[in-house]
C-alpha cells in the first residue's frame, strides 16, 4: 500500500514538474508577445514593436551579481550594433522599483528597461536563474537561451547576434 501511495505521489509530482517546464520557451519557438511598462516612464512597451530586429531579451534583478558584469558590456554591444537593427530589452524583476533605479544609476544604459515586478513574463519564458536572456531573430523566433553571465560570454553572444543580423 505504501509503495502504491508513493508511486502515485511520484507520478503526480512528476506530472506537475513537467507541466511547469512545458510552459518554458525553447529555442525554435516564437517569443511570446507581451507589453510591459518601462521602468522609469511607466509607458507601455510591446515586444512586437521590435519586429524585424534582432532582440536580446534579458531578465534581470538589482541583486544579480552577474548583471553588474553584463550591463556595461550589453550597453557597448547595443551601441555598436543598434544601427544594424539590434535591440536590447531588459526586463527587471525587482518588486521594489527603487532598487532597480539605484542599480541603473550605478550601471547606466541606453537600451530599453521594462518592469515585471510580479515575474509574470519571467514565469512564462521559464526563467530559473539570473540573468537569463533570449536572443530573438527578426521573425520573432528564439534562437538562443543564455543563463548567467561572465565577461567572456559577450564574444560568443556578439557572434550569434551578428550572424542573425546578417540574415535577410
Amino acid at each position: 500500500m505504501k509503495n502504491t501511495v508513493y508511486s502515485a505521489l511520484f507520478v503526480a509530482l512528476t506530472g506537475v514538474a513537467s507541466m511547469s517546464t512545458a510552459q518554458a520557451i525553447d529555442v525554435g519557438q516564437p517569443a511570446p508577445a507581451f507589453t510591459l511598462p518601462s521602468l522609469q516612464q511607466n509607458t507601455p512597451t510591446a515586444l512586437t514593436q521590435f519586429a524585424g530586429k534582432v532582440v536580446y531579451l534579458d531578465f534581470w534583478a538589482s541583486w544579480c551579481a552577474p548583471c553588474r558584469t553584463s550591463f556595461p558590456l550589453l550597453n557597448k554591444l547595443h551601441q555598436k550594433l543598434q544601427a544594424q537593427g539590434f535591440e536590447v530589452v531588459a526586463v527587471n524583476l525587482d518588486e521594489d522599483k527603487t532598487k532597480a533605479e539605484q542599480f541603473l544609476k550605478e550601471f547606466p544604459v541606453s537600451f530599453k528597461i521594462l518592469s515585471d515586478p510580479a515575474g509574470q513574463w519571467a514565469d512564462k519564458f521559464g526563467v530559473e536563474s539570473m540573468p537569463t536572456s533570449y536572443i530573438i531573430d527578426k521573425k520573432g523566433v528564439v534562437q538562443n537561451i543564455h543563463h548567467g553571465f561572465a565577461s567572456d560570454d559577450i564574444k560568443e553572444l556578439e557572434a550569434k547576434i551578428t550572424q542573425l543580423l546578417a540574415k535577410k
